[in-house]
């Protein structure tokens, strides 16, 4: 019995990425897709290698209008799921990958590796945003088994140019982003709070955090250096973090210092840690895709748990090298 998917959003970035998991999964079929530039194109149109789906005519956003689905995956700029989405039946479970649901009253927050069981009894789940994907894998285990003092966390991310989405603009073309890196978002960044809150629920205790995000002249990817204070060793966070994601599929935790480029394409997350306790000082890493764990794998990933399905399934693809 298959699970008739919907895509809003399909022609940027996250959604396609959403189509492109989708059209490979076991049990999800993909009967609608939403845009609103692209309304009226067929999909094939948009996405060549599209295959099978390359008929599907991309309708204009309209949750009134739905056809029957048993699930929507919707990938819109934050602020505009909001509105458009309380109005879709509550029969039809929803995955946001945009901003607006993340820690409000009726949504499950999706960070999939770390609380799957509320996701499961879920109807409506907020994706994670991509940075907080990252940095919340490297700092969960620490702050939740109290290697690290909940306050005075620095994060120090670097992301690939896509995170900006399809629409980011001609600041974000090639010749303004080649060889070049830059900080943005200085104090002011919408994932702060939404990184306080899930560090405050894990620790149980007030967090407080310093995050300074970086664009870089790559197209996928993100790498967060994380810093706190404690007396832990290396070793005993690597344990720390074995344990906290044993038997969690898409958690790798290594001794090396991880690449962003070991994730690309995929949706897992690559975490590792150094400390020296005379300093008082623990660093985790983290490595993702920011399209896949940090947008649209992770999406899949809570799709799969919300419908029943084997949580691995369609995303169990290895990353692309090089």
């Amino acid at each position: 019995m298959s699970i008739k998917v919907g895509i809003v959003g399909v022609s940027g970035y996250g959604g396609g990425e959403v189509l492109r998991l989708c059209a490979g999964h076991p049990a999800f079929e993909v009967v609608y897709v939403a845009g609103e530039s692209s309304a009226g194109a067929r999909l094939g149109e948009k996405f060549p290698g599209i295959g099978a789906l390359s008929d599907l005519v991309i309708q204009k956003w309209d949750p009134q209008a739905l056809p029957k689905l048993d699930l929507l995956f919707a990938s819109l700029p934050s602020g505009e799921s909001k509105d458009s989405l309380a109005r879709v039946p509550q029969a039809v479970k929803i995955v946001d990958i945009g901003g607006d649901h993340r820690f409000v009253e009726g949504w499950a927050y999706g960070l999939a590796d770390v609380w799957p069981e509320q996701i499961r009894s879920a109807a409506r789940v907020a994706n994670p945003g991509c940075y907080p994907s990252a940095s919340l894998a490297a700092l969960a285990p620490l702050v939740a088994g109290k290697l690290i003092e909940p306050t005075g966390i620095i994060i120090d991310a670097k992301s690939g140019v896509s995170g900006a989405g399809r629409g980011g603009g001609s600041t974000f073309g090639f010749a303004e982003v080649n060889e070049d890196v830059c900080a943005y978002g200085l104090l002011k960044h919408a994932h702060v709070p939404e990184m306080i809150q899930a560090l405050t629920r894990l620790g149980k205790a007030e967090s407080q955090i310093s995050f300074t995000p970086h664009l870089i002249s790559m197209t996928r990817g993100i790498l967060a250096t994380c810093y706190g204070r404690g007396n832990a060793t290396t070793e005993h966070c690597l344990e720390a973090a074995r344990a906290f994601y044993a038997n969690r599929a898409f958690v790798r935790v290594t001794e090396k210092p991880p690449h962003s480029k070991w994730a690309m394409g995929s949706n897992l997350v690559f975490i590792s840690y150094a400390a020296d306790p005379q300093c008082r000082l623990v660093i985790a890493l983290a490595a993702i895709d920011n399209l896949g764990k940090g947008a649209a794998g992770q999406a899949v990933q809570n799709a799969n748990l919300m419908t029943g399905q084997k949580e691995t399934a369609g995303l169990e693809g290895a990353p692309l090298w090089p």
